[in-house]
Order: structure tokens, then C-alpha cells, then sequence
């Protein structure tokens, strides 16, 4: 999930997307948080992209970089993300760690040759670089013992609020397939829930609905996994003029992937009639997007580098399918549970995301004219309050609805920021020694469950540069606090919500040659 992962009720996805406007902000944020990108030199420094050069990073971070190049270059780059998560769920703590590999980022630079010195424009190059922008891989587990409510009575509250009899809510189950329309109707088909018998009809239940041991405790458990991310292939071009002025533009294709699945389990305590019941959610999304950049890159001196760049929102197509299963084991051998797992009709929405407007300007300073090394700070800018998400699988007043309701949330609860990032490298002939420091401010308005949701993150590394390749190496510790709410009902104080406190560590190393 996102780092500021907020999701209030994962059976909210069955069903239509109006009314969700909650969750397709929350959605736009997930995968809009860029925290550090590019090759493992970048990565030690901070993520610091705009006054920098010669990486092919630069494709991306700054197009204005690929000026400097003098000859070409490939590079690989693979990563470890190393994910520590503590779960804190009604007391009770439960840790988990998980390592995920991946290969963050690939780069080709092709140089041009010099130009005559009696030419202001002294060299070109054209990069071409795949970066994995976004991860979304995460995974965790909280667990606790909850005496005041159970998940069934949220079931409860959405069967009351369709006010339905229990001949119209059994009609909303095929038993050709095992499947229910919505999650309530589910529940009702294995005795989760169960109509009060109308006292003019004694064949007749209905509203309000109830749950057997409704008194028992139960214990909560809940498994959260995710994988994928949004990855970008870049084609950048930039020129150089008078070894003063670097200028360049890219286009970046990117592509979305997102799976979860969530497992949350109740087994009731003293029960009568049922021992356990589970939900079982699988989302699986996908995206195709496109966006611009451009920059420049200034030396007003020999020690001395200002760089900025414009990156507009990326405007992506996204396709996501979501499925939902209910589950339940009877302790009670005279309940007529004639299966133990009931389908919730899958829902397959379609809609358009827009990104933040990005904008970054940065400084670097050259220690001995670069022969000692160099200094560079940075501050970016993301325009969270711009995130849009549209659609037009309704007809036209609910498209213009959803995209009304889905911007008004996103205003009311992301706020525009400045990310600051600083570094510096050392150079002691062939080996470079590198450190960064990036702070990314909390983007939300208010402090959901009182989580400041701010991130420090400390960097550093090594590198290795011969005339024929060189090598680095990178390591990125940060951490981060969300919350996690299984299920909601409309008294807060009966529900509880998991606070994860998350420790991610990344590991880069590239390898390039150059040629």
C-alpha cells in the first residue's frame, strides 16, 4: 500500500465506485509519491536530480543533464528493498519483514560527437533509461482481540441500510455460480448475518439484521501483501551551449501494475454457532501514462551549477478489477451452512488519473573545481492538490459527479509540498564517497489518526569509476507511520484501527561501461 495508507474498509472497492471518492483520491496519492529514483549514484546523494549531470538518471531528474556527456554509456541497476513493519492493533504488537528485488533502473546515453570549437552548441546526446519510479510492494500482519465489535456488523449496517427483506436479499445470490451481488447479501447466504422475523409475517425477515454471538469476543487477524509498482521508459535529448548553458526535453511512457491481496480472519471466542469466518480481498490494477519534462542547467562559473526542470502531471489509463470472497466455518453442527465460501460479483471500473505538476530547482557547488568533489541541494515541488481521477463508464451528470467528488477530496485532504534534499560526494582518485539527507513533509491536510506522515530519509554510498566502467553502490534508510482500519462502523469508539510503524531500507547497485 501507499506509505500514508488510510483505507477504511477494503469491501468499500465491491460494488460501484460512486460514493468512493475516499478511495480513488487515496489511490491518485499511492501512485503519484515519488520519494528517491535512479541509479545508485543519485540514490547516495539524496535523489538530488536538478543541478547534476552526467547520470542517466538525468533522463528523468533533469533532461539538462545528458549535456555533459562526452561519450556514451550503459548501466544496470538492481535494488533490494528490505521492509520492516510493526503492526499496533488493540494492544497488541506483531512484527514483520519482507525483502523484495528489483531491477530499478536501465540506461543507455548515446553521445554526439564534439563540434567544432568555433560552434556555440558543443555537444548533444540522446539517453534512453527504464526506472522503476514508484514502488508498491509492502506487506504486513496485525492481530488483536476485539470486545467490542466484529466485521460481521458492518455487514450488518449495509444490509440494514438497503432495507431489504430476506426474500430480496437471497435474490441477490446465483446459485448457478456462488456468487452475490454485493458483500451484505454474501454474508446472509453462510448465516453471518440474519433477518429479524417480521411479526405480521412469520415467513418474513428482515431489517434489523443481527449476527449469532453477538456478545463473544473475537480474534483479528489480518494479512496485508502487495507487489508491483510504476515503472517509466524515458527518451531524453539535450544539448549543450558554450559549456555554460545545458539544455533538454524528454517524454516518459509509464506503466502501472499494482496487485494486493488481503486476508482478514475472525475466529470467535466461546462461540456457539460459528467457529471462524474470513475476507478475502484481491485487487489488481493497470495503467499506461504519458508525461513531459524539461530543464536546464547554468554554470555561471567553473565551481558553480543552478539547474531547474518542469515536469507535467503524468496522464494515465488505468484499468482495475477488484474481488471479494466470504468465507465461514460452523461450530454449531445443526446450522445449515451449505457451503463455506460465497463470491462477491467482481467489479471491473475504468478511469483516467492525472499526477501532481512537479517543478525542482537546485545548486551545486564544486569542491578544488571537482577535483575534491562537490555539495548540491535541491527543493521539489508537488502539486498533490491537482491529482484528478475521472471516468466515463456512467452516463454523464455521475461521470461529471465522480470527478466533482473525487476533486473535492483530494483538495480537502493533500496539500501542495516542497521536498528538500541535500549531498555531497568526495573524490579520492578512482573511488567516490557519497551521502545524502531528503525531507518529504507530511502531504496530508489533517493528521489521520494523529500520524504525522512526514519522511526523513538518510542515504550514502560508494562508487568505483575507472575509464572503462564503473560501479556504485547505495544504501537508503527511512522510516514511516500509517494506519491501516480493517472496517469501520459509525461509532468510532467500536472499531480499532492498526498503526504500522515501517522501516524500509533500500540497497542499489549499478554497473555501467562506457564506450
Amino acid at each position: 500500500m501507499k506509505n500514508s495508507i488510510c483505507i477504511v474498509g477494503l469491501l468499500l472497492y465491491a460494488g460501484s465506485a460512486l460514493g468512493q471518492a475516499d478511495i480513488y483520491a487515496g489511490d491518485a496519492f499511492r501512485y503519484s509519491e515519488l520519494t528517491q529514483t535512479g541509479t545508485a549514484r543519485m540514490r547516495a546523494l539524496g535523489g538530488n536530480h536538478a543541478s547534476l549531470g552526467g547520470d542517466a538518471s538525468s533522463t528523468f531528474g533533469n533532461p539538462a543533464g545528458l549535456g555533459f556527456y562526452n561519450r556514451s554509456e550503459i548501466s544496470l541497476s538492481p535494488s533490494f528493498n528490505i521492509i520492516n513493519a510493526q503492526a499496533t492493533y488493540i494492544g497488541n504488537q506483531q512484527p514483520n519483514s519482507v525483502t523484495k528485488p528489483s531491477i530499478s533502473h536501465f540506461g543507455l546515453v548515446l553521445a554526439g560527437n564534439k563540434q567544432s570549437d568555433n560552434r556555440r552548441w558543443r555537444r548533444t546526446a540522446l539517453g534512453i533509461t527504464y526506472n522503476r519510479q514508484v514502488s508498491l510492494a509492502n506487506q504486513f500482519v496485525f492481530q488483536g482481540r476485539n470486545n467490542r465489535s466484529s466485521i460481521v456488523d458492518s455487514y450488518i449496517v449495509d444490509a440494514n441500510n438497503r432495507n431489504l427483506n430476506g426474500n430480496q436479499i437471497n435474490s441477490q445470490y446465483d446459485l448457478n455460480t456462488n456468487t452475490a451481488n454485493f458483500t451484505s447479501a454474501a454474508a446472509y447466504q453462510l448465516f453471518l448475518i440474519n433477518g429479524t422475523q417480521s411479526p405480521s409475517n412469520p415467513n418474513q425477515t428482515g431489517p434489523p439484521y443481527f449476527r449469532y454471538d453477538a456478545t463473544a469476543p473475537t480474534d483479528q487477524r489480518n494479512t496485508f501483501e502487495s507487489s508491483g509498482g510504476q515503472s517509466q521508459w524515458t527518451i531524453a535529448y539535450a544539448g549543450n551551449l558554450d559549456d555554460k548553458l545545458y539544455i533538454g526535453a524528454s517524454l516518459g511512457l509509464s506503466r502501472l501494475r499494482y496487485d494486493f491481496e488481503n486476508v482478514y480472519r475472525e475466529t470467535v471466542v466461546g462461540g456457539l454457532v460459528l467457529d471462524n469466518y474470513s475476507q478475502i480481498d484481491n485487487l489488481t490494477v493497470t495503467g499506461t501514462g504519458i508525461n513531459f519534462s524539461a530543464g536546464v542547467i547554468y554554470r555561471p562559473d567553473r565551481n558553480v551549477q543552478l539547474g531547474a526542470n518542469l515536469s507535467t502531471p503524468t496522464f494515465t489509463s488505468v484499468k482495475e478489477s477488484f474481488e471479494q470472497t466470504l468465507r465461514a466455518i460452523a461450530k454449531d453442527p445443526n446450522l445449515p451452512l451449505e457451503r463455506n465460501e460465497v463470491l462477491v460479483a467482481p467489479n471491473d471500473f475504468d478511469y483516467s488519473l492525472t499526477t501532481p505538476f512537479r517543478a525542482s530547482g537546485g545548486v551545486t557547488y564544486f569542491l578544488g573545481s571537482g577535483k575534491i568533489g562537490f555539495i548540491t541541494a535541491s527543493a521539489d515541488y508537488v502539486g498533490y492538490s491537482g491529482m484528478r481521477v475521472t471516468t466515463k463508464v456512467y452516463n454523464t451528470q455521475d461521470n461529471t459527479d465522480f470527478k466533482n467528488d473525487v476533486k473535492a477530496e483530494v483538495q480537502n485532504t493533500y496539500k501542495n509540498v516542497v521536498n528538500l534534499r541535500a549531498g555531497a560526494e568526495i573524490r579520492a582518485g578512482l573511488l567516490r564517497v557519497r551521502g545524502g539527507v531528503a525531507y518529504l513533509p507530511d502531504p496530508y491536510k489533517v493528521q489521520l489518526n494523529n500520524i504525522d506522515r512526514s519522511r526523513l530519509l538518510i542515504s550514502g554510498g560508494l562508487g568505483l569509476r575507472t575509464d572503462r566502467f564503473f560501479v556504485d553502490a547505495s544504501g537508503t534508510y527511512g522510516a514511516s507511520k500509517s494506519a491501516y482500519t480493517p472496517y469501520t462502523l459509525p461509532n468510532t469508539a467500536d472499531y480499532a484501527s492498526a498503526q504500522i510503524d515501517t522501516k524500509l531500507t533500500n540497497i542499489t547497485l549499478s554497473v555501467g561501461a562506457f564506450f
